[in-house]
């Protein structure tokens, strides 16, 4: 991945939610972490256009994210905290059909890129599912493939482990470790960024560390008061 930040800011009326950052994120796996409210989330939704910066610019593989934010959308799929939420589609096959029904492709094809992704994921057994039907971890796996399918270059998971049980955890951290995509990770769970190239931590709207997990999870602590 290439992204730039160039003197970024956020605002949202008279909050700063992101004061002014310059940085360069180019590491295959990235994680971020930070309190509640530091401005991490609202960070990483800057990486495909979901928040528009204030001042500054943002760059993903050479694209800007407002000048080319459908370009943007295309590189960089971004998998939510409540993954149920972008589940559209009453039946797990028919939802992750329903991103390419839009690329002009046949009815064949769509057929056998969403079987793929399904295989891919394990998940071929839930294809006739009724998502309101799926476990927390099962929910988590269909949305990833309902955005893999449609062949981002990145990917930003945020809290992917959010009140999953320990089995569902280590089932979706193993399938994580695993994607051939580039991906940006925003979490609570400190053991799911232990093996990241990069490791950032926001505070009150700052980047206050940003190394290996190990230095940056040192100073996490410090932060929390734990």
């Amino acid at each position: 991945m290439n992204i730039r930040f160039t003197d970024c800011s956020v605002s949202f009326n008279e909050r700063v939610a992101l004061y002014p950052l310059t940085l360069s994120l180019d590491e295959r796996r990235i994680g971020i972490i930070g309190l509640n409210g530091s401005g991490k989330t609202t960070f990483a939704r800057l990486i495909n256009g979901l928040v528009k910066p204030t001042t500054g610019r943002v760059t993903v593989n050479g694209l800007d994210t407002i000048e080319n934010d459908r370009e943007v959308l295309a590189q960089a799929g971004f998998i939510f905290q409540n993954p149920q939420h972008q589940l559209i589609m009453p039946i797990v096959s028919d939802d992750i059909a329903f991103g390419l029904k839009n690329r002009g492709l046949s009815a064949h094809e769509i057929s056998l890129r969403t079987e793929a992704v399904l295989a891919r994921f394990g998940v071929s057994h839930l294809a006739r599912r009724r998502v309101h039907e799926l476990s927390g971890g099962e929910t988590q796996l269909v949305a990833m493939a309902s955005v893999v399918v449609t062949g981002p270059k990145i990917l930003i998971l945020d809290e992917p482990t959010n009140q999953l049980d320990l089995r569902n955890r280590r089932m979706v951290a193993e399938t994580i470790d695993a994607l051939d995509e580039d991906t940006i990770v925003i979490t609570h769970d400190l053991r799911l960024v232990e093996g990241v190239a990069r490791l950032l931590l926001f505070h009150e709207g700052r980047l206050v560390a940003d190394g290996p997990p190990d230095e940056t999870i040192r100073h996490y602590h410090g932060v929390a008061g734990c």
